[in-house]
Protein backbone atom coordinates (compact mmCIF):
# COMPACT_ATOMS: atom_id res chain seq x y z
CA UNK A 1 0.00 0.00 0.00
CA UNK A 2 1.11 3.67 -0.61
CA UNK A 3 1.20 6.37 1.78
CA UNK A 4 -1.98 7.84 0.74
CA UNK A 5 -3.75 4.47 0.71
CA UNK A 6 -2.93 4.29 4.66
CA UNK A 7 -4.39 7.18 5.17
CA UNK A 8 -6.97 6.62 2.94
CA UNK A 9 -7.84 3.37 5.42
CA UNK A 10 -6.85 5.89 8.71
CA UNK A 11 -9.18 8.39 8.08
CA UNK A 12 -12.26 6.62 7.95
CA UNK A 13 -11.06 4.58 11.50
CA UNK A 14 -11.10 8.32 12.43
CA UNK A 15 -14.21 8.95 11.35
CA UNK A 16 -16.06 5.96 11.74
CA UNK A 17 -14.88 3.65 15.15
CA UNK A 18 -13.65 7.47 16.99
CA UNK A 19 -16.62 9.44 15.79
CA UNK A 20 -14.01 12.42 15.61
CA UNK A 21 -14.90 15.44 14.26
CA UNK A 22 -14.09 16.42 10.45
CA UNK A 23 -11.40 19.29 11.57
CA UNK A 24 -9.32 16.70 14.08
CA UNK A 25 -9.27 14.29 11.52
CA UNK A 26 -7.89 16.86 9.04
CA UNK A 27 -5.35 18.00 11.98
CA UNK A 28 -4.07 14.68 11.91
CA UNK A 29 -4.36 14.01 8.06
CA UNK A 30 -2.25 17.15 7.84
CA UNK A 31 0.42 16.08 10.17
CA UNK A 32 0.70 12.39 8.77
CA UNK A 33 0.86 14.08 5.33
CA UNK A 34 3.90 16.58 5.89
CA UNK A 35 6.03 13.47 7.39
CA UNK A 36 5.22 11.13 4.83
CA UNK A 37 6.31 13.96 2.11
CA UNK A 38 9.36 14.43 4.39
CA UNK A 39 10.14 10.61 4.25
CA UNK A 40 9.89 10.13 0.73
CA UNK A 41 9.18 6.93 -1.23
CA UNK A 42 9.50 5.10 2.12
CA UNK A 43 6.47 3.36 3.27
CA UNK A 44 5.02 3.74 6.77
CA UNK A 45 5.60 0.46 7.72
CA UNK A 46 9.95 1.90 7.29
CA UNK A 47 9.53 4.61 9.09
CA UNK A 48 11.68 4.53 11.92
CA UNK A 49 12.36 6.08 15.34
CA UNK A 50 14.97 7.82 14.34
CA UNK A 51 12.79 8.97 11.06
CA UNK A 52 10.60 10.67 13.23
CA UNK A 53 13.32 12.47 15.44
CA UNK A 54 15.37 13.45 12.26
CA UNK A 55 11.75 15.19 11.26
CA UNK A 56 11.03 16.89 14.17
CA UNK A 57 14.17 18.10 14.60
CA UNK A 58 14.10 19.56 11.31
CA UNK A 59 11.22 22.15 11.96
CA UNK A 60 10.91 25.05 13.81
CA UNK A 61 7.91 24.93 15.48
CA UNK A 62 6.79 25.83 18.95
CA UNK A 63 6.90 22.99 21.55
CA UNK A 64 2.76 22.74 22.06
CA UNK A 65 2.94 22.54 17.40
CA UNK A 66 5.28 19.44 18.24
CA UNK A 67 3.66 17.87 21.31
CA UNK A 68 0.30 17.60 18.91
CA UNK A 69 2.46 15.98 15.86
CA UNK A 70 3.76 13.27 18.26
CA UNK A 71 0.04 12.90 18.95
CA UNK A 72 -0.71 12.45 15.75
CA UNK A 73 1.67 10.06 14.85
CA UNK A 74 1.24 7.91 17.86
CA UNK A 75 -2.47 7.74 17.00
CA UNK A 76 -1.53 6.35 13.22
CA UNK A 77 1.19 3.87 14.57
CA UNK A 78 -0.89 2.92 17.02
CA UNK A 79 -3.87 2.23 14.00
CA UNK A 80 -0.91 -0.05 12.27
CA UNK A 81 -0.40 -1.91 15.09
CA UNK A 82 -3.83 -2.82 15.53
CA UNK A 83 -4.31 -3.48 11.90
CA UNK A 84 -1.76 -5.85 12.14
CA UNK A 85 0.24 -3.53 9.96
CA UNK A 86 3.36 -3.45 11.85
CA UNK A 87 4.48 -4.59 14.93
CA UNK A 88 5.70 -1.57 16.87
CA UNK A 89 5.02 1.72 17.30
CA UNK A 90 8.34 4.13 16.33
CA UNK A 91 6.94 7.26 18.73
CA UNK A 92 5.62 5.16 21.79
CA UNK A 93 9.49 5.93 23.43
CA UNK A 94 9.73 9.79 22.48
CA UNK A 95 8.64 12.27 25.03
CA UNK A 96 5.97 15.16 24.11
CA UNK A 97 8.10 18.75 24.77
CA UNK A 98 7.09 20.12 27.96
CA UNK A 99 4.77 22.83 27.60
CA UNK A 100 3.62 25.24 30.51
CA UNK A 101 -0.20 25.01 31.11
CA UNK A 102 -1.82 27.12 28.38
CA UNK A 103 -4.30 30.45 29.61
CA UNK A 104 -6.40 31.39 27.24
CA UNK A 105 -6.91 34.97 26.52
CA UNK A 106 -10.19 37.01 28.42
CA UNK A 107 -11.88 40.02 27.59
CA UNK A 108 -13.22 41.98 30.61
CA UNK A 109 -17.28 42.41 30.62
CA UNK A 110 -16.46 45.95 29.98
CA UNK A 111 -14.70 44.96 27.13
CA UNK A 112 -17.14 42.38 25.42
CA UNK A 113 -19.88 45.67 25.96
CA UNK A 114 -17.76 47.48 23.95
CA UNK A 115 -17.46 45.34 21.16
CA UNK A 116 -21.18 44.61 21.20
CA UNK A 117 -21.87 48.13 21.53
CA UNK A 118 -19.43 48.65 18.34
CA UNK A 119 -21.48 47.12 15.71
CA UNK A 120 -23.53 49.15 13.68
CA UNK A 121 -27.14 47.98 13.85
CA UNK A 122 -28.71 50.07 11.29
CA UNK A 123 -27.95 47.49 8.49
CA UNK A 124 -28.80 43.81 7.47
CA UNK A 125 -24.99 43.11 8.07
CA UNK A 126 -24.71 44.77 11.42
CA UNK A 127 -27.58 43.19 12.76
CA UNK A 128 -26.66 39.47 12.05
CA UNK A 129 -22.69 40.48 13.37
CA UNK A 130 -24.64 41.64 16.80
CA UNK A 131 -26.35 38.68 16.92
CA UNK A 132 -23.51 36.44 16.24
CA UNK A 133 -21.42 37.87 18.71
CA UNK A 134 -24.26 37.31 21.44
CA UNK A 135 -24.80 34.22 20.76
CA UNK A 136 -20.42 33.37 21.08
CA UNK A 137 -20.57 34.82 24.28
CA UNK A 138 -23.99 34.71 25.61
CA UNK A 139 -24.43 30.87 24.53
CA UNK A 140 -20.40 29.72 24.47
CA UNK A 141 -20.43 28.22 21.00
CA UNK A 142 -17.29 27.72 19.11
CA UNK A 143 -17.10 29.26 15.73
CA UNK A 144 -17.84 25.93 13.89
CA UNK A 145 -21.14 25.44 15.86
CA UNK A 146 -22.41 29.26 15.08
CA UNK A 147 -21.82 28.74 11.49
CA UNK A 148 -24.00 25.45 11.55
CA UNK A 149 -27.04 26.61 13.52
CA UNK A 150 -30.27 26.10 11.93
CA UNK A 151 -33.59 27.86 13.22
CA UNK A 152 -34.92 25.17 14.09
CA UNK A 153 -32.84 24.13 16.49
CA UNK A 154 -33.89 27.58 18.34
CA UNK A 155 -36.16 28.03 21.16
CA UNK A 156 -36.37 31.52 21.23
CA UNK A 157 -39.42 31.57 23.99
CA UNK A 158 -38.00 28.98 26.38
CA UNK A 159 -34.51 30.70 25.72
CA UNK A 160 -32.31 27.77 24.64
CA UNK A 161 -31.00 26.25 21.60
CA UNK A 162 -29.57 22.68 20.58
CA UNK A 163 -25.99 22.52 19.07
CA UNK A 164 -24.36 19.87 17.12
CA UNK A 165 -21.27 19.85 18.38
CA UNK A 166 -17.21 18.04 18.42
CA UNK A 167 -17.90 14.73 17.20
CA UNK A 168 -21.11 15.09 16.69
CA UNK A 169 -22.27 15.59 20.07
CA UNK A 170 -25.69 17.19 20.80
CA UNK A 171 -26.52 19.53 23.91
CA UNK A 172 -28.90 21.91 24.59
CA UNK A 173 -27.53 25.09 25.84
CA UNK A 174 -29.37 28.51 27.15
CA UNK A 175 -29.68 31.38 25.22
CA UNK A 176 -29.21 34.91 27.19
CA UNK A 177 -31.89 37.53 26.96
CA UNK A 178 -29.32 39.61 24.88
CA UNK A 179 -29.24 36.25 22.52
CA UNK A 180 -32.76 36.14 21.86
CA UNK A 181 -33.23 40.06 21.57
CA UNK A 182 -30.35 40.09 18.63
CA UNK A 183 -31.61 37.13 17.01
CA UNK A 184 -35.16 38.44 17.03
CA UNK A 185 -34.12 41.45 15.55
CA UNK A 186 -32.25 39.64 12.76
CA UNK A 187 -34.42 36.88 11.65
CA UNK A 188 -36.75 39.60 9.89
CA UNK A 189 -34.04 40.82 7.84
CA UNK A 190 -32.66 36.97 6.66
CA UNK A 191 -32.79 36.97 2.80
CA UNK A 192 -32.03 33.03 2.31
CA UNK A 193 -31.30 31.38 -0.46
CA UNK A 194 -32.75 27.89 -1.83
CA UNK A 195 -31.91 25.01 -0.09
CA UNK A 196 -30.42 27.42 2.80
CA UNK A 197 -33.84 28.15 4.10
CA UNK A 198 -32.93 26.57 7.67
CA UNK A 199 -29.91 28.49 8.11
CA UNK A 200 -29.51 30.88 10.45
CA UNK A 201 -26.81 33.13 10.17
CA UNK A 202 -26.56 33.85 5.91
CA UNK A 203 -23.49 35.22 3.42
CA UNK A 204 -24.52 37.92 1.32
CA UNK A 205 -25.66 35.13 -1.11
CA UNK A 206 -27.83 34.03 1.21
CA UNK A 207 -26.09 30.84 2.00
CA UNK A 208 -24.28 29.78 5.22
CA UNK A 209 -21.41 31.77 6.73
CA UNK A 210 -17.69 30.65 7.00
CA UNK A 211 -15.77 30.23 9.71
CA UNK A 212 -13.31 32.46 8.26
CA UNK A 213 -15.92 35.23 7.83
CA UNK A 214 -16.95 35.10 11.92
CA UNK A 215 -12.56 35.34 12.45
CA UNK A 216 -12.58 38.49 10.39
CA UNK A 217 -16.01 39.99 12.10
CA UNK A 218 -14.53 39.62 15.02
CA UNK A 219 -11.15 41.58 14.46
CA UNK A 220 -12.88 44.32 13.13
CA UNK A 221 -15.13 44.68 15.54
CA UNK A 222 -12.59 44.03 18.24
CA UNK A 223 -10.27 46.92 16.36
CA UNK A 224 -13.61 49.37 16.05
CA UNK A 225 -14.23 49.09 19.92
CA UNK A 226 -10.38 49.45 20.45
CA UNK A 227 -9.70 46.32 22.24
CA UNK A 228 -6.10 45.51 21.64
CA UNK A 229 -6.11 41.64 22.44
CA UNK A 230 -5.19 39.48 20.29
CA UNK A 231 -8.50 38.05 19.96
CA UNK A 232 -10.63 35.56 18.06
CA UNK A 233 -14.32 34.33 18.17
CA UNK A 234 -13.02 31.63 20.36
CA UNK A 235 -11.76 34.48 22.76
CA UNK A 236 -16.24 34.76 23.41
CA UNK A 237 -15.93 31.30 24.49
CA UNK A 238 -12.99 31.86 26.89
CA UNK A 239 -14.68 34.98 28.40
CA UNK A 240 -18.40 33.56 28.96
CA UNK A 241 -16.56 29.97 30.75
CA UNK A 242 -14.60 32.11 32.78
CA UNK A 243 -17.60 34.87 33.52
CA UNK A 244 -19.82 32.09 34.87
CA UNK A 245 -17.23 30.81 37.05
CA UNK A 246 -16.60 33.85 38.81
CA UNK A 247 -20.16 34.74 38.89
CA UNK A 248 -19.89 31.58 41.18
CA UNK A 249 -21.52 28.88 38.89
CA UNK A 250 -21.05 25.16 39.01
CA UNK A 251 -18.12 23.90 36.85
CA UNK A 252 -19.70 20.95 36.10
CA UNK A 253 -22.48 23.20 34.51
CA UNK A 254 -20.29 25.14 32.66
CA UNK A 255 -18.19 22.22 31.39
CA UNK A 256 -21.83 20.32 30.30
CA UNK A 257 -22.74 24.16 28.73
CA UNK A 258 -19.57 23.96 26.72
CA UNK A 259 -19.57 20.47 25.57
CA UNK A 260 -16.58 19.57 27.39
CA UNK A 261 -15.65 15.55 27.63
CA UNK A 262 -13.54 15.89 30.54
CA UNK A 263 -13.76 18.39 33.62
CA UNK A 264 -9.85 18.93 33.05
CA UNK A 265 -10.63 21.30 29.69
CA UNK A 266 -13.21 23.52 31.91
CA UNK A 267 -10.90 23.65 35.27
CA UNK A 268 -8.38 25.79 32.66
CA UNK A 269 -10.84 28.29 33.25
CA UNK A 270 -10.69 28.28 37.16
CA UNK A 271 -6.81 29.21 36.85
CA UNK A 272 -7.95 31.98 34.26
CA UNK A 273 -10.06 33.25 36.97
CA UNK A 274 -7.61 32.88 39.75
CA UNK A 275 -4.68 34.44 37.62
CA UNK A 276 -7.28 37.89 36.89
CA UNK A 277 -8.11 37.82 40.39
CA UNK A 278 -3.98 37.78 41.41
CA UNK A 279 -3.84 40.53 38.82
CA UNK A 280 -6.75 43.11 40.23
CA UNK A 281 -5.26 42.03 44.12
CA UNK A 282 -1.23 43.19 42.53
CA UNK A 283 -2.60 46.26 41.31
CA UNK A 284 -4.32 47.40 44.55
CA UNK A 285 -0.69 46.60 46.75
CA UNK A 286 0.59 49.73 48.67
CA UNK A 287 3.43 47.85 47.30
CA UNK A 288 2.94 46.87 44.09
Amino acid sequence: MTPEEYLTSYEAYLRIERNMSPDSVAAYLSDLGALFDAMGEKSPLDVSRDDVIAYLDSRKVSARSQARELSSFRSFFSWLQIEKFREDNPVDELDSPKIGKYIPVVLSVEEVDRIMDSVNTSTRTGLRDRAILEMLYGSGLRVSEVCALRLSWLNMAEGYLRVIGKGDKERLVPMSGAAVSAVSGYLPERVPAQGCEDILFLNRSGCALSRVSVFNMVKRQALAAGVNKEISPHTFRHSFATHLLEGGADIRQVQEMLGHESILTTEIYTHVSRSAWFKDILSHHPEG
